[in-house]
């Protein structure tokens, strides 16, 4: 979860969101080293005390400033591509859920569970004992290192389910289905929002994925159709 003053990513807890955060490391070093060079052209331009009136070509030095610049956004350009048909590649999935947007507040349908399914409010703003505009009264409860693919809509306006310690960012749209899928690596509560416009209340319809061992997802899933 987000803190106060935090610059950097959340602490991922996918493989997506792992390839993610390297890819930003990378684009960052090049451009703090591209930072780097035009800074000390600058002030050694700035610190020459020597003056020249006579305008010289270097047709190899043009070639050089040329093809340097095509060559780092091809060195940025294929690792991207890579994660953005990664995060849209759909593979064989243990788990199908689906969730619904509304105005102001998420329902879930685990399809491959009969009678599984429920509505997600934010909890009271005056109750303590949960993170203030973050937690809810039902959590989004899956299992660890499980394929799980997540089946989008809204009832009423656009949407987005997101979660930042995932990667994931998915708008939910009426009357289409948008999928994605998602793998956690290990167990924990993660918290997002919806990540829409979507109107006065848009700030109050928070997600919180409860991820759990297999043994304890069996155990809710059989306590939940029990109850």
């Amino acid at each position: 979860m987000a803190n106060w003053e935090q610059i950097n990513f959340q602490n991922s807890t996918s493989p997506l969101m792992e390839q993610f955060i390297f890819l930003h490391d990378f684009i960052m070093t090049l451009l703090m080293l591209i930072i780097s060079l035009v800074f000390y052209i600058i002030i050694n331009i700035i610190s020459n005390s020597f003056v020249t009136t006579k305008t010289k070509d270097n047709h190899e030095l043009e070639v050089l400033w040329t093809f340097l610049p095509g060559l780092v956004l091809i060195m940025i350009a294929f690792p991207s591509l890579r994660l953005l048909y990664m995060s849209e590649e759909n593979k064989q999935n243990n788990m199908n859920i689906k969730v619904i947007g509304h105005q102001w507040y998420w329902s879930y349908e685990y399809s491959d569970f009969k009678h599984l399914e429920f509505d997600s409010f934010m909890t009271n703003i005056d109750n303590t004992n949960h993170f203030r505009l973050l937690d809810t009264d039902n959590h989004t409860t899956v299992p660890e290192k499980t394929p799980i693919q997540l089946f989008t809509t809204s009832a009423d306006v656009l949407h987005s389910w997101a979660i930042p310690n995932l990667g994931i960012k998915t708008d939910s749209v009426p009357g289409r289905l948008n999928s994605i899928n998602i793998f956690c690596i290990k167990p924990g509560l993660f918290f997002g929002q919806c990540s829409e416009i979507c109107g006065t209340n848009h700030s109050f319809m928070p997600i919180v994925l409860d991820v759990r061992p297999l043994n304890i997802f069996k155990t809710w899933i059989t306590h939940f159709l029990n109850s």
